[in-house]
């Protein structure tokens, strides 16, 4: 099995026949050449680096009522709540004196973010710290929603496709959503320029190695610059609480093949990883990944954006914990660094990138 791996290596591509052995391998030493290759190529393009995003989970209101998440609406036991302008600002502004360059602004499907407000809160974040990026992650909005936010100085939006079988897509999710408006959303953020996040859950509820392998290649079709994947993790008040979680062995081999086939990806190491084991995130680190998500939330409502059962939200998850943060990635062998961490795609061309224009009313 270690030669598809060394194939891989060298080729950037698999079949999906030979794809579909690797991912279902449990050998060993194919886990420690994968590791090695992907740390390899990640530090081949991004050194050691390892870019601090600040996560300001905004609200918890989502019109969704997707299977697998806590905060869909019909769990009338969730916890509801929503950030105003000024609890966002501060938000940024505790995380721009930690040094955080890049803010994610993170929410449930919300209507009472409309464009106007998101726009009003871009472009206050823009000119307030014109040195830092917007990463807005909103979920499906229309054409005409995104526009008008770039517009207002979002620079990435991350929206995981979560599967790319419309057919699994549909066991996942309730009826009026689908993958092709899914796959809509994500080609229109490309259309309108911003660097875009997809990704999936690995060990959802009736997935198949085949669905995985689709995942794969819609995303050598899409060639997003971020790749988010995460182990599934059960809540209990879904209706797959009693379902098996993903595993942290098939997780890691997952990103080490991302890392080999998509060698200039932004790959974060996410809090899902790191809820299923202590040194999961580490792991992730040292299999290819290089963006680690600390809370900037306010304390009170961390908890209450609660996804999946025991969702990490203190300690080194928590951005004033920066410190201890940036000393388990040393540890790890690599370096936090507070910069933008645009994808290298990017560095050329972010100046123009930078002008707004949106005036606020």
């Amino acid at each position: 099995m270690t030669r598809l791996v060394e194939k891989l290596y060298q080729n950037g591509n698999l079949s999906d026949d030979e794809l579909l052995m690797l991912i279902n391998s449990d050998d060993e030493q194919t886990a420690k050449l994968l590791k090695k290759y992907a740390d390899e190529v990640r530090q081949r393009v991004y050194g050691k680096k390892v870019f601090l995003r600040g996560l300001i989970e905004i609200s918890s209101c989502c019109k969704n009522d997707c299977l697998y998440c806590g905060i869909r609406r019909s769990n009338h036991e969730a916890q509801r709540y929503r950030l105003d302008l000024a609890s966002i600002m501060e938000c940024a502004a505790a995380g721009y004196e930690l040094g955080f360059r890049t803010f994610v602004l993170q929410g449930g499907e919300d209507s009472a973010f409309t464009d106007d407000l998101m726009c009003r809160i871009i472009f206050g974040l823009h000119e307030k710290y014109p040195d830092c990026a917007v990463t807005l992650s909103l979920g499906e909005r229309s054409y005409e929603s995104y526009r008008r936010m770039k517009d207002a100085g979002a620079d990435r939006y991350l929206l995981r496709h979560e599967t790319a079988s419309p057919e699994l897509y549909s066991r996942l999710h309730p009826p009026e959503m689908s993958f092709e408006n899914r796959r809509r959303c994500l080609y229109d953020l490309r259309e309108l320029g911003y660097q875009i996040g997809a990704g999936f859950m690995v060990g959802a509820p009736f997935q198949t190695t085949a669905d995985l392998i689709a995942d794969l290649r819609f995303m050598q079709e899409l060639r997003p610059h971020m790749i988010g994947i995460g182990p599934f993790i059960p809540h209990h008040r879904t209706p797959f609480a009693d379902m098996p979680g993903g595993t942290l062995e098939l997780t890691l081999r997952l990103l080490g093949i991302i890392r080999l086939m998509f060698p200039d990806v932004l790959l974060p190491a996410t809090t899902a990883l790191g809820t299923i084991s202590p040194v999961g995130r580490e792991l992730g680190l040292k299999t290819g990944c290089n963006v680690v998500m600390p809370n900037l939330s306010p304390a009170d409502v961390r908890k209450k954006y609660d996804l999946y059962d025991n969702k990490l939200s203190s300690g080194s998850e928590a951005a004033e914990c920066c410190r201890q943060l940036e000393q388990s990635i040393e540890n790890a062998g690599y370096r936090a660094v507070h910069e933008r961490g645009d994808h290298i795609s990017q560095n050329n061309i972010q100046g123009a990138n930078n002008e707004s224009t949106f005036s606020p009313s």
